[in-house]
């Protein structure tokens, strides 16, 4: 805990009045049934949501899968998972309908929007599925419906997002405009995280979060009755691609990794 309160963190992608109405229930319970001051912080995207849970500034967290992978090496605990829309979440790597690019080679080369370290869908899985690739430029875009419009105006030759994210936004910029050229695996669901707590208080947090009102859950929108989704495997895929970070932001971006770095981590 920090200084005696309690810090929730959400990321809002910019509608910060929509994520603090969400989430005002679920403030109230946990500050009424803790007695402490709860306070609720909205990162704008992912990068901003990173640099809290590496500094470990926020004690709960509602978490995306790539932000969990983040969190989980910072002692990070899971609680809850999240609700999703559907069944199973995947992740895109989009080009322009009319584009000459046909398959994930012929990106090499060319310029390729990402989402923002602790993006699933729109950093590390794209990253794992162009493995091997020299890219022109990886340009970083600060939120989905960004790399949609990129794609668009043809800004960049690709983008990466979520399959959901993708739903949303093509009604807007057409969806006859796009042609989907990867799929990624299966990603894990969200999940509820608690940072480092004392123990007697944070299995106080966790029986009170389970046994919340209906309304609250809803609002929030985890499941304290679910069990918790296997990330093994994700964490995996970040592993492997961590050597590629600081590379993607050079020009050209050279994704792969000599044969001595890849055999010391493995060590």
């Amino acid at each position: 805990m920090n200084n005696d309160k309690l810090i929730v963190g959400v990321v809002g992608y910019g509608d910060s009045e929509l994520s603090l109405e969400r989430y005002q229930r679920f403030q109230n319970y946990l500050a009424e049934q803790t007695k402490t001051p709860v306070e609720l912080e909205v990162a704008y995207n992912e990068l901003k949501a990173v640099e809290e849970i590496e500094r470990s500034n926020w004690d709960i967290v509602f978490a995306s899968p790539g932000l969990a992978a983040i969190a989980n090496k910072q002692g990070y605990v899971q609680m809850f998972p999240l609700e999703t829309r559907g069944n199973a979440k995947f992740g895109l790597i989009v080009t322009r309908a009319d584009s000459t690019i046909n398959q994930l080679s012929d990106l090499q080369d060319k310029i390729i929007a990402l989402g923002e370290r602790g993006s699933a869908s729109g950093y590390y899985l794209p990253l794992y599925d162009l493995y091997g690739l020299t890219l022109q430029e990886v340009r970083f875009a600060p939120t989905p419906e960004s790399v949609m419009a990129w794609v668009e105006d043809g800004t960049v030759d690709a983008g990466a997002l979520s399959e959901t994210d993708f739903d949303t936004f093509k009604a807007v910029y057409g969806a006859e405009n796009f042609r989907i050229l990867q799929k990624s695996r299966a990603i894990p669901p969200g999940v509820v995280l608690m940072g480092q707590i004392e123990r007697n208080q944070s299995e106080f947090i966790t029986r009170v979060m389970r046994e919340a009102p209906s309304n609250v859950v809803s609002d929030a929108k985890y499941l304290p009755n679910a069990n918790l989704p296997n990330y093994e495997y994700f964490f995996q895929i970040v592993d492997k691609v961590r050597p590629l970070e600081e590379r993607i932001s050079q020009q050209p971006a050279t994704l792969t990794i000599d044969r001595s770095e890849a055999e010391s981590r493995t060590e």
